[in-house]
């Protein structure tokens, strides 16, 4: 066996204070909703809603888009709410595949998360981070990339240090990171709404022009729209951790996924009062491009939103996620070590910091967009395999507690909606996704040689058992409820 007697390693060598070493209920409503939309709301917002423009044809559908994308999102979030409230645990995606479909669906979700999509992900949005708040230093320049890189090393540190260091402090960061964008889509949001009641009106005549809409590109519009509303489903990684989860789960995600929607209608709806659909799309940073037209001088704060706004996203996606390495630790998925607790400051230390590593070496090593375009579809598919959970669990555990229940059709809409975008991915890039699924599907192979496999040799178990005591000693750390 690869467990540890913990008793008498945290007794000889850790100084444990009185009372249970756990995670803490400490994310409120407040805190929650901080959560789902500060990780929601990134830099796509400010930087390129293009991708629904130019597959939709006309302004008009495109905010039909993103109308429709907000309500099939809140869909999801629905969904989620049910898993969220009749499944305890945290770990989300993870958590509820392993309950519906069993350890090994569970285990490849968990494989291709932790090796590719998790840390491209943190480093494409920590980039944004790098790039947009060292652009008002380098203006009219061009900012250097080794400044961008080294840069992000540092955003990246400080977001994984202030999780390992109090939950209670990473949680009012987010509070105020989403204060901080939800004030730069108002200063977009209100000088746009305000040109509109002024009769800048001329984008929208003929907004639903029939000739340029182009029906085939509907569903990459929709790719996109969806794309731009991931993150609904964070709150539901740290379901443990959550005051009164039967109420604030559904409250929160409701309250959100509203506010997000109109956000974004809003905004493109300023956009269009100062912009054509065609400067919209051949601009590169749409909130830039907006300021300069409408506030002069005051466009060099919008790359300050946009970082902060990236810095939040890279926050509550670190506090999300790192919550799914502990609870599959916990289940035997992954090294024992990754499922312990700080003994004072009761944060998952070890599943915080591990993707660290990994981030950093994807960051310097060069293409983290095709990684990215590799993988994307993944999610796509994880969470459908995880919401047609919630149908199969109907018939095959009745008996479940379910506080909050959802009409069948919102998650069956839902489920169809990600495995329709799954195989639209399949059709329009066969050799990339194809790549996507092998990468995925070395888990099969891991998950027998790691998880199934008993028989190790004793030499590995003592290795192992040795790391495992260390990084105990290291970072401070026991199982929880010690």
């Amino acid at each position: 066996q690869m467990s540890i007697s913990c008793d008498s390693l945290s007794t000889t060598q850790l100084n444990v204070p009185e009372g249970k070493v756990e995670l803490r209920k400490k994310v409120t409503l407040l805190r929650g909703i901080s959560i789902i939309i500060g990780t929601i709301i990134g830099a796509g917002i400010f930087i390129s809603p293009k991708g629904i423009i130019k597959n939709s044809g006309s302004v008009g559908m495109s905010l039909v888009v993103w109308i429709a994308c907000g309500v099939l999102s809140l869909f999801g979030a629905l969904s989620y709410a049910e898993l969220g409230t009749s499944i305890k645990k945290s770990g989300g995606h993870y958590t509820y595949i392993l309950e519906a479909f069993g350890p090994l669906a569970a285990f490849v979700q968990l494989w291709a998360d932790l090796i590719a999509i998790r840390p491209a992900g943190l480093a494409v949005i920590s980039l944004a981070f790098g790039r947009y708040i060292l652009e008002p230093i380098f203006m009219p320049c061009g900012v250097p990339e080794l400044a961008i890189k080294l840069t992000t090393t540092l955003g990246i540190t400080s977001v994984i240090y202030l999780n390992s260091m109090s939950v209670s402090w990473t949680a009012r960061l987010q509070i105020f990171l989403t204060g901080c964008k939800l004030l730069a889509v108002g200063i977009i949001i209100v000088p746009g709404l305000y040109q509109l009641f002024k009769g800048e009106t001329k984008n929208f005549q003929n907004a639903f022009e029939l000739q340029s809409v182009d029906l085939a590109g509907f569903p990459l519009a929709f790719y996109s729209g969806m794309y731009a509303y991931a993150g609904w489903f964070y709150l539901n990684f740290v379901t443990e951790e959550v005051e009164n989860p039967e109420r604030t789960v559904p409250l929160a995600i409701c309250i959100s996924m509203t506010i997000v929607t109109l956000c974004y209608v809003l905004t493109n709806v300023a956009y269009y009062t100062v912009m054509s659909a065609e400067e919209l799309l051949a601009s590169s940073a749409v909130a830039v491009t907006f300021a300069e037209r409408l506030m002069g001088k005051f466009s060099m704060a919008v790359p300050i939103f946009v970082s902060l706004s990236c810095f939040g996203s890279m926050n509550g996606c670190l506090f999300a996620f790192s919550r799914m390495f502990f609870a599959a630790s916990r289940e035997g998925h992954l090294p024992e070590v990754l499922s312990m607790i700080h003994i004072r400051r009761h944060t998952p230390v070890p599943a915080v910091i591990v993707l660290y590593p990994l981030t950093l070496v994807l960051l310097f090593s060069g293409d983290i967009y095709s990684l990215l375009n590799f993988m994307s579809f993944l999610r796509w598919l994880f969470i459908g395999v995880a919401v047609l959970g919630l149908i199969y669990m109907r018939y095959t555990r009745p008996e479940l507690h379910r506080p909050f229940k959802v009409p069948i059709f919102i998650p069956a809409v839902f489920s169809f909606t990600c495995f329709f975008m799954v195989f639209l991915s399949l059709y329009s890039d066969l050799v990339t996704t194809g790549i996507g699924f092998a990468i995925s599907l070395t888990g099969i192979p891991a998950y027998y040689i790691f998880i199934v496999f008993d028989r190790k040799p004793k030499w590995l178990l003592k290795l192992s058992d040795s790391i495992n005591r260390s990084l105990q000693i290291i970072m401070e750390v026991v199982p929880p409820e010690h």
